[in-house]
């Protein structure tokens, strides 16, 4: 019997008879005995920065920039210490902003600013989200050296002291996501999302997951940040229990550079071979919706080296309860799906075109479907699923059916990988 994380419990399933099946996960590093005594050091220890405290001035502004909903980050642990902080320098409550980073994704609802921060902290502070589409909101930062524009959130930009939170664990195109991202896309206006989500850049062979050398996309964020005046951020890594096994504040690089060494140690796991089948969960919050549940898949096809074959089949199992997504990245993303006749067609297109902001995810399962078949498992929307091109199933069982007919053999050879957004797998040699 195997387990597969779905919505906020488990699928449980057997492999058909023929098949042979290898379960990974990420590296045993020890979860932190007491993650809040981490933050208090961290807070008051460092790395490349003077306490907050020291740069804090009473009077100033403070923007505090939070992760969403979509972001396992555990930010009800992370800010309320950085508000004592704030406190103890002499920043009334009044002067801090709490500026949740949707990006593109739907505004945050009340029960999710709670679930995020605290019902004391919504409560006592100003608590807004990033609105990208009203352009009033936003600020032109002219461009970075490589030509990106660079538009962010007037309360971040404005602010004396800019802060952020954030998860570092692997990202489709920043390498690893967390730092400088919490920021350069979060805060960010549509301007900015779109460019560094197109074409050019996903094409990049530089922009890859868990690759942060010579990758374009973390490029642009680090620069955005700098230029946004990000001086501050408490990070975390967590593992798949969702428990912090590393957490760190300070300057923003040399921070994420601490953090990036635990999570590669973490996250980074050898296969001996590629495979027919690989199975992969998303998880709660990834698979409320499809536009997040796909991070699963495409995450798997572009692991650092290829583990399944051309031709193979991908199987995550998903509720999607809100169907392909609210937001209109995901609405974007979910009309290119659907109305594309099919995906080399929709790569084309794409190419010489472009894309609206949030429709990169079109672009990226589409690079994945034109050579491997996606199947979502127990969506409570299949059609919303069928209507994007990939492939239903009520079942585990149904899932592995089609598998065999599709590849024409019952003996598979399955990798199973429970959460697949914290395992990275390579070809071992």
């Amino acid at each position: 019997m195997h387990k597969v994380p779905y919505g906020k419990t488990e699928i449980e399933f057997d492999l058909l008879p023929a098949m042979e099946g290898t379960v990974i996960h990420s590296q045993p590093l020890p979860p932190l005995a007491n993650a809040s005594a981490a933050i208090d050091k961290a807070l008051a220890g460092p790395i490349n920065s003077a306490p907050l405290r020291e740069l804090a001035r009473k009077g100033n502004a403070v923007c505090i920039v939070f992760t969403d909903i979509t972001r396992a980050c555990p930010d009800y642990l992370l800010v309320p210490p950085i508000l004592r902080e704030l406190y103890k320098a002499g920043i009334q409550k009044e002067d801090i902003t709490l500026l949740c980073g949707t990006g593109l994704h739907r505004a945050s609802t009340y029960e999710e600013k709670v679930a995020k921060l605290g019902a004391e902290v919504v409560k006592q502070y100003h608590v807004v989200d990033n609105e990208p589409q009203n352009p009033a909101n936003f600020v032109d930062l002219g461009k970075t050296d490589s030509g990106i524009p660079i538009s962010l959130n007037k309360i971040a930009y404005e602010a004396d002291l800019l802060i952020a939170t954030g998860i570092v664990e692997p990202h489709q195109y920043a390498g690893y996501s967390g730092a400088r991202k919490t920021v350069a896309i979060g805060a960010a206006g549509e301007e900015t999302i779109g460019y560094t989500h197109g074409p050019k850049m996903i094409d990049h062979p530089g922009t890859r997951l868990g690759r942060i050398e010579g990758n374009p996309f973390h490029q642009a964020i680090t620069e955005a940040a700098s230029r946004a005046g990000l001086r501050f951020i408490l990070n975390v890594v967590l593992d798949e229990e969702k428990r912090p096994v590393g957490i760190y504040g300070g300057e923003p690089e040399a921070t994420f550079a601490k953090l990036v060494t635990i999570a590669q140690k973490l996250y980074t796991v050898p296969v001996p071979h590629e495979y027919d089948v690989v199975i992969g969960g998303a998880g709660f919050p990834k698979d409320s919706n499809l536009y997040q549940a796909s991070r699963a898949p495409s995450y798997i096809f572009f692991a650092p080296t290829q583990v399944l074959k051309k031709g193979g089949v991908l199987i995550t199992p998903a509720r999607c309860e809100e169907g392909a997504g609210k937001g209109i990245g995901e609405q974007r993303f979910y009309k290119e799906m659907r109305s594309a006749p099919n995906m080399p067609a929709l790569l084309e297109k794409m190419r010489q075109e472009g894309y609206q902001p949030g429709a990169q995810r079109a672009f990226v399962m589409a690079k994945v479907m034109e050579v491997n078949p996606v199947v979502i498992v127990g969506a409570e929307f299949p059609e919303i699923v069928r209507k994007t091109k990939m492939i239903p199933a009520q079942t585990m069982k149904d899932a592995l059916e089609f598998a065999v007919k599709h590849i024409g053999s019952p003996d598979l050879d399955v990798l199973i990988i429970p959460h697949a957004l914290l395992t990275l797998p390579f070809v071992q040699g």
